[in-house]
């Protein structure tokens, strides 16, 4: 029989969720930075920190702005994507140190913080059913759950838990490569490169189990399109020794405001 919630899909609850998720993450990350130290010193920390926030809040809001433009563009302030934010959070870190000259990687404290983030915050997705556009497709399997529409659906969010949560022994495993140095997935920041890049491939495979957003091209979602994008990306660094990307306008080095700025 298939399991029913008797849920309102009440958004309050979703927003309690998403809140316990960033408190969690930050204390996380303070007590993981104490604990384990910080090669970056503060200053430059504080500036990847800056750069991840503002990326996270551009990406996650153009990202979901993308996936239905006609409509979605009169609610930019209220929608947001996971992917995008990840995606977003990246590229203004990269910018942060390619302008600031830094080539270490500052990745790693993020992950499990990220990963705590998600979960608590994919309980609210879950609790608030199809009403959050974050619900998975009808379904007749056995492990289908009804809320708030009375109609079984794949329980998407929960499968994202899951696997976040089995991904964790697997992120344990190469910090501590990184650590000693053993392996091909010994690079400083392969820890978070292999976070990021799993998460993407893994929401490429399980948004096809979604009904929202709608696919724009080639039966794949703007979101999906991202995920392909940034597994592009990683596939581009993990390839390479030095874990630059083979294109050379995407590798690191100082950004001077020449660069940028158009000159008399």
């Amino acid at each position: 029989m298939t399991p029913a919630m008797h849920w309102t899909g009440n958004f309050a609850v979703h927003f309690a969720f998403e809140t316990a998720g960033y408190i969690a993450a930050i204390i996380i990350y303070a007590v993981q930075r104490r604990r384990r130290g910080d090669s970056v010193p503060d200053e430059t920390r504080a500036s990847v920190l800056a750069g991840a926030a503002a990326g996270a809040m551009i990406g996650t809001r153009l990202l979901y702005v993308l996936c239905d433009p006609a409509n979605n563009i009169h609610n930019i302030l209220g929608g947001k994507t996971i992917v995008g934010g990840l995606l977003g959070g990246l590229i203004g870190v990269e910018l942060v140190k390619r302008f600031l000259g830094v080539r270490r990687s500052t990745g790693n404290l993020f992950v499990e913080p990220l990963i705590a983030a998600m979960c608590i915050g994919r309980i609210g997705c879950f609790l608030t059913g199809p009403a959050d556009q974050t619900a998975g497709n009808p379904t007749s399997l056995p492990w289908g759950i009804a809320i708030a529409d009375g109609i079984p659906r794949h329980p998407v969010a929960l499968y994202e838990i899951a696997f976040l949560l089995a991904l964790v022994p697997l992120l344990r495993v190469i910090r501590r490569n990184e650590s000693k140095g053993i392996g091909p997935l010994s690079h400083e920041g392969d820890t978070f490169r292999i976070f990021l890049a799993s998460y993407l491939f893994f929401r490429l495979g399980v948004d096809f189990l979604k009904p929202d957003p709608r696919p724009i091209l080639l039966g794949m979602t703007a979101i999906q399109w991202a995920c392909v994008a940034g597994l592009l990306y990683y596939l581009s660094v993990l390839c390479n020794d030095n874990r630059d990307p083979a294109l050379p306008f995407l590798r690191r080095g100082r950004l001077h405001l020449h660069d940028v700025l158009p000159q008399d």
